[in-house]
């Protein structure tokens, strides 16, 4: 048996499979709850609105949402922030903006890399590969 501090309240607890203290895990189910009923009776309501309502924190409830406990399909206005910029979005961790960006600088990297590569070659130098035959 190990003991740990919880995550969220800091008491220490016999840790069995999660970071979380039971008794702040039942705080964490009882506010799913409120969460899951509260949506299914306003199926248009917000994010601020959802916690508002409920008394849950909006960090809360986009872990749900993460967690893939809540879904977000059928609920047109409810999004949760962007990991990068914080924006709203409805699906993935990063918004369209952001994802540009870093394909962007992904590709730029490899472009830089290719290019100093055919410089290097081009300047005399050979390089020689040698791998092990197993």
């Amino acid at each position: 048996m190990e003991l740990s501090n919880c995550n969220r309240c800091g008491r220490l607890f016999a840790k069995v499979y999660k970071d979380i203290c039971p008794n702040c895990l039942k705080d964490i189910e009882a506010d799913y709850k409120l969460c899951a009923d509260y949506l299914r009776k306003h199926r248009q309501a917000t994010m601020t609105e959802l916690s508002d309502d409920t008394g849950v924190s909006v960090r809360q409830i986009t872990q749900f949402i993460r967690e893939g406990r809540i879904s977000v399909l059928n609920m047109p206005n409810l999004s949760y922030p962007c990991d990068v910029c914080g924006g709203f979005i409805q699906e993935g961790h990063m918004c369209e903006s952001c994802r540009r960006r870093l394909l962007n600088d992904l590709s730029q990297a490899k472009t830089e890399a290719e290019s100093q590569t055919n410089t290097l070659n081009k300047n005399g130098t050979t390089t020689y590969r040698i791998t092990d035959k197993e």
